[in-house]
């Protein structure tokens, strides 16, 4: 058997098995890692350590953009698209929400309002306002790394925010 028939039926197999991969990645869900401590302690609850959690990624929710009041959401931050930004969802499109000065902010149509866990850390929709729901790449469903910290990412509902 030559090289040439070793080559060939190596990528006779990677091939078709890379955009299965690709395919499914890109449609269902996938593994992403989260970095820095603005989701803290729910994500990277430990500021000294040098590994990041990586969570598991849903997509389905991507379809007719189902998301809910506590999921995590990854999504491309809206002021610099080549950075993903990880935060839970406080308020939905059509509702109020609170700010610093005590007005209240109406989330528009196609928006939703994302802030971080850790506040004193996060940079969110308190400073860029709200944020497309076109811009969301998934929902964050369980952490799957490092192993000791394997769990569901519980939907917690913030209240303080909202104008009720």
């Amino acid at each position: 058997m030559g090289t040439r028939t070793i080559i060939w039926n190596f990528f006779k197999k990677a091939v078709p098995a890379a955009l299965v991969g690709i395919t499914v990645t890109d449609r269902y869900g996938g593994v992403c890692r989260i970095r820095g401590s603005s989701m803290s302690p729910t994500l990277n609850p430990s500021l000294g350590s040098f590994t990041d959690d990586f969570a598991f990624l849903e997509k389905f929710c991507l379809d007719k953009y189902k998301f809910a009041h506590g999921d995590v959401v990854v999504f491309s931050d809206p002021t610099d698209f080549k950075k993903r930004g990880v935060k839970r969802i406080v308020a939905m499109e059509g509702e109020y929400i609170s700010n610093m000065n005590g007005s209240a902010i109406k989330v528009p149509d196609g928006h939703c309002w994302v802030e971080g866990d850790n506040s004193a850390f996060s940079v969110d929709s308190r400073s860029y306002g709200p944020i497309p729901l076109g811009l969301i790449l998934g929902r964050a469903t369980h952490i799957v790394w490092p192993p000791h910290r394997m769990s569901k990412i519980d939907r917690r509902i913030p209240h303080e925010g909202l104008a009720l």
